[in-house]
C-alpha cells in the first residue's frame, strides 16, 4: 500500500498521468469526482480498511493542502510519493481551453492557483518526490533534485 500525491495547477496533466500510470493499481481520490469532503473521508477510510493504494488527484499546491494526506499516510505507516508537475502556465491555459462543459476552469482560477503554488519539499513528509514534465505528448519523470 502506498499514497501518491499529485501536485500541480489545473490542466497540467495530473489526471491523464493518473490514468496512464496508476489507473489499474491505485484508487483515485479527486475533489472533481467526489465533490464533498465527507465522500473523500469515506473513500480514504475505505482505502485504509482494504489496504488499497491511492492517488490524490487534486491541485495540492500548498503545504497545508498536502499536509492532511501526508499525515493520513504516516498514520497508516505507508510510503508517500509526490509527483510535482512542471508549471507551464501558458500550456495549462491552452489545454484548459480544449476542455468541454464543466471541465473548463475559468482562467482567473488557474492564475489564482498558480499564485498559491508552493513547491513541495521532502521535509514535508514525502518518502520520494519526482518532477514531471510533458514532452511530445509523453510524460517525462525525473528524480527530485531540489533545484526546480
Amino acid at each position: 500500500m502506498e499514497a501518491i500525491i499529485l501536485i500541480g495547477i489545473q490542466a497540467s496533466g495530473k489526471s491523464t498521468f493518473y490514468k496512464e500510470k496508476f489507473f489499474n493499481s491505485h484508487l483515485r481520490v479527486s475533489n472533481d469526482l467526489l465533490k464533498t469532503k465527507n465522500r473523500e473521508k469515506l473513500l480514504l477510510d475505505y482505502c485504509k480498511q482494504t489496504k488499497m493504494s491511492f492517488v490524490v488527484d487534486n491541485t495540492n499546491v500548498t503545504k497545508l493542502e498536502r499536509e492532511k494526506y501526508l499525515l493520513f499516510a504516516k498514520e497508516l505507516n505507508i510510503p508517500v510519493i509526490g509527483y510535482y508537475f512542471k508549471t507551464d502556465l501558458e500550456r495549462s491555459i491552452k489545454w484548459n481551453e480544449k476542455r468541454a462543459g464543466k471541465e473548463i476552469i475559468p482562467k482567473i482560477g488557474i492564475l489564482g492557483t498558480h499564485k498559491k503554488l508552493e513547491i513541495p519539499i521532502l521535509k514535508e513528509g514525502f518518502d520520494k518526490l519526482f518532477y514531471v514534465d510533458i514532452l511530445d505528448d509523453r510524460f517525462i519523470i525525473k528524480d527530485w533534485d531540489n533545484e526546480i
